[in-house]
């Protein structure tokens, strides 16, 4: 009987094809065809390096197997296979076969232990239609409009409306498409999607037309950035997806949420508001959002934001460069509503969601030990109940 491996997968319903993991890779383990990213068994050596990098925890997946699974085997996932029965059979090699039921107990206890952050989505959540379309066959959508958010210089923000035409394309608040730009890279290989949070609600960023929006940032040698900031009207664009099935909003008109971002990671709260707005106009005191920015000016959707009633969504904005004032990050707003906040960690139908950039993750953790201390809990326990209840999401780049 062949000793068992612990093998290293990556769930392909939940990844969002960002290739962080496989850029990460020091020993090029991870690998990607046109519908998933893999991990090469022979070659992985368990160091973990691309662990804490994947935004969605999809990276977290083991399993314990008599034949590893090839990387076309892996190639073909639609969906993790379930762990294989060790049924322990008649063997004339009976020590052996003790040995080995050990070696398998430890090595399943191993793999499912992982590194933990594996978000679920909230159990009301609509199912989500994934990878639809890759880099094999994208997508084309139309630009139907390319409007600048904000007066900042430094910060050239925009909203990108593209229309799927008579294409199949469904989403779901809270899902990303990857955009292709034209061109080869520098070893002259097609360039890699890079993936975007959809803002528009499932129901079009027009009612019941079938396009979505995009809130993109130019930056300085970003070459998909740059390309979608140019895009003018009437333009084609190749488009991968939909990515992502548990940064979702909940189908409960009872659901609060707490909604915390910085920059563009305010896309899929637009889209979470404005769904909302559309499906339940009479909700009260559902929705705050926490959006941290250097200024008004660098805020994207400053304006409308501040248009929604208060009694629909609760808004708190930050402000870090604000002149002759001091500097103010989305932690210390938190730390300032923690009686807010407490109430929510201890609701069952409280939900929080954060997007953004990676450094904001510190802050907050750091706000939220504070606030559940307060109560005499520990943040770390209060999170990992809320993440197994679906209640908890992070989405950071």
């Amino acid at each position: 009987m062949t000793a068992p491996a612990k093998q290293h997968l990556i769930d392909p319903e939940i990844c969002i094809r960002c290739y962080t993991c496989e850029n990460t890779c020091p020993i090029e383990a991870i690998t990607h065809n046109d519908d998933n990213v893999v991990v090469d068994f022979d070659k992985c050596n368990y160091c973990m390096d691309c662990i804490p990098v994947c935004p969605t925890g999809s990276i977290d997946e083991w399993r314990v197997v008599k034949t590893p699974y090839s990387l076309d085997d892996q190639f073909g996932f639609e969906e993790l296979p379930e762990q294989e029965e060790f049924a322990a059979g008649a063997s004339e090699e009976s020590v052996g076969l003790e040995a080995l039921d050990d070696e398998m107990s430890k090595l399943l206890a191993e793999a499912h232990a992982g590194a933990g952050g594996k978000a679920k989505a909230p159990a009301s959540a609509s199912k989500a239609s994934i990878g639809l379309y890759n880099l094999g066959k994208p997508a084309e959508m139309v630009v139907q409009g390319n409007y600048r958010l904000t007066d900042d210089p430094t910060h050239d923000v925009r909203h990108i409306i593209l229309d799927a035409g008579s294409l199949p394309f469904p989403v779901l608040e809270g899902q990303s498409i990857g955009i292709i730009a034209p061109g080869t890279d520098d070893a002259g290989k097609p360039h890699l999607p890079r993936l975007y949070s959809i803002s528009s609600p499932r129901d079009g960023e027009r009612p019941n037309f079938n396009n979505l929006s995009l809130t993109v940032k130019r930056e300085d040698k970003g070459i998909c950035s740059n390309y979608v900031c140019g895009l003018a009207k009437g333009d084609k664009v190749q488009v991968t997806g939909p990515f992502g099935s548990t940064f979702l909003m909940p189908n409960d008109s009872d659901a609060k949420l707490l909604m915390i971002c910085t920059g563009t990671g305010s896309a899929p709260f637009r889209a979470f508001t404005m769904r909302r707005q559309r499906s339940d106009p009479d909700a009260k005191n559902a929705m705050t959002l926490v959006f941290g920015a250097r200024t008004p000016q660098s805020l994207p959707y400053f304006g409308p934001l501040n248009k929604i009633p208060d009694e629909q969504l609760s808004k708190h904005m930050v402000f870090s460069r604000l002149e002759g004032e001091p500097k103010r990050y989305v932690q210390d707003e938190l730390r300032e509503m923690e009686d807010e906040v407490a109430e929510l960690l201890h609701d069952p139908n409280g939900y929080i969601y954060i997007c953004g950039l990676r450094a904001m993750e510190e802050g907050v953790e750091a706000a939220m030990t504070s606030i559940a201390e307060s109560f005499g809990e520990q943040w770390h326990a209060v999170r990992d109940v809320m993440r197994e209840d679906g209640r908890y999401h992070v989405e950071t780049y």
